[in-house]
């Protein structure tokens, strides 16, 4: 298969790392505006099957000659999701399968922001729905970890573990420390304020998708791996918009984020000082973005493994009925110690952890196991597969009875 990947920060170079250990790869392109963090990806890696490209991830025609350039037949993005539309336009319009691992922005209902949808996480993308099948492409959306492995997770649930799901519940922790810094988020600022501070979506069969204010329904949940009890809240994430699309669910569906007081208090404060706003404010004779100058303040997320210490715990729980009639919890759940991910590629635990569920799929859509059209979550494929290779990857998935 021939690749073209456009973000060359952490997940993508971690991406390219895993890549690179597999025959199914015939070349990777791995591109980025700023072509030096995209050699700085191909020399580290050092697989001649890598090509380091300069791509403006905005400019669609750039894609498009890009895609034609190298041959590939499929973009994988790895980029913040301000990059997903032009991207996904890209691919259908140069006739390439699609990868993402965060999808299209949403928007808060302007008048009730905290109790009804705006526009939604993959809106914009499932509004092309048509455009893919009468294509006949296929645009796979949200396969990283979260959204992509709970949501793999989910279909497997439902095909093999229970008669029938009541719950739904994502819950992400870890116990990860960053020596030396007192606030250093694992994986992209922009993203942990989009998904944090937006009004978070629930999913309820008797109302349908609904939003509620940021940090919500509190609970503590016990994390594997002796990471322990955290306390979780409700973020706004793709999952509770994708899995009620393909998996049938009797009650609820919600994701929740071990995110710790500290952080909470400081994303609090960001939003109450005007630091995680996109819009231009002047500063002397220039424009800036308040949420880039936050970001450029911030070590870059590719650069902390070496300080960082603990693991990261991505899973779901799921309430339901067995095959067996009765009731029954489980936790679904996918460990990477941040010890073993840097001795073995290189790369921090949760940039890692990402990575390697859309390389896994690229290898099943490259052998045929996993086929299809249109825009498509990772519930609408055979969640089998996936978590066999997931494990000869070396990686292994588990389950814990009783949530």
């Amino acid at each position: 298969m021939r690749i073209l990947l456009v973000g060359a920060g952490g997940v993508g170079g971690a991406a390219a790392a895993i890549a690179a250990r597999r025959d199914f790869v015939e070349c990777l392109v791995v591109a980025d505006y700023d072509l030096s963090r995209a050699e700085a990806v191909v020399d580290r890696v050092g697989d001649p099957r890598l090509v380091a490209v300069k791509l403006d991830a905005t400019d669609e025609t750039a894609v498009q000659k890009a895609l034609a350039a190298y041959g590939a037949t499929a973009l994988l993005n790895a980029t913040d999701p301000r990059f997903v539309m032009p991207l996904f336009r890209a691919a259908l319009a140069g006739g390439a399968t699609y990868l993402d691992m965060a999808m299209s922005l949403s928007a808060p209902h302007p008048e009730t922001p905290h109790e009804r949808t705006g526009v939604m996480l993959g809106d914009e993308q499932f509004a092309l729905e048509a455009a893919w099948r009468e294509a006949g492409g296929l645009a796979l959306v949200g396969i990283g970890v979260e959204p992509g492995l709970s949501d793999v997770f989910a279909r497997y649930a439902a095909d093999h573990l229970f008669s029938r799901i009541d719950e739904l519940g994502v819950r992400d922790g870890a116990d990860l420390r960053v020596e030396g810094h007192e606030f250093a988020p694992p994986f992209s600022i922009w993203t942990l304020i989009e998904e944090c501070l937006n009004p978070p979506v629930v999913w309820e069969r008797e109302r349908g998708w609904f939003t509620t204010p940021p940090f919500s329904e509190p609970e503590v949940f016990d994390f594997p791996a002796g990471i322990g009890p955290l306390e979780c809240v409700n973020v706004e994430h793709e999952e509770v918009l994708l899995m009620p699309r393909w998996v049938d669910v009797r009650e609820r569906v919600t994701f929740k984020y071990g995110l710790g007081s500290s952080v909470i208090a400081t994303l609090r404060t960001l939003h109450q000082l005007g630091l995680s706003s996109t819009v231009p404010v002047q500063v002397g004779d220039a424009w800036v973005s308040p949420r880039e100058v936050v970001a450029a303040c911030l070590p870059d997320p590719a650069t902390l493994g070496a300080a960082m210490t603990g693991k990261t715990c991505a899973g779901l729980w799921v309430r339901g009925v067995g095959k067996d009639g009765e009731p029954r919890e489980v936790y679904l759940y996918h460990v990477v110690d941040n010890a073993w991910s840097m001795r073995e590629y290189g790369c921090q635990a949760v940039v890692w952890q990402t990575a390697i569920n859309p390389v896994v799929a690229l290898e099943l859509l490259a052998t045929g196991a996993w086929s299809g059209t249109g825009v498509l979550g990772p519930e609408a494929f055979d969640a089998v597969p996936f978590l066999d290779l997931l494990t000869e990857y070396g990686s292994p998935w588990e389950m814990r009875e009783g949530g």
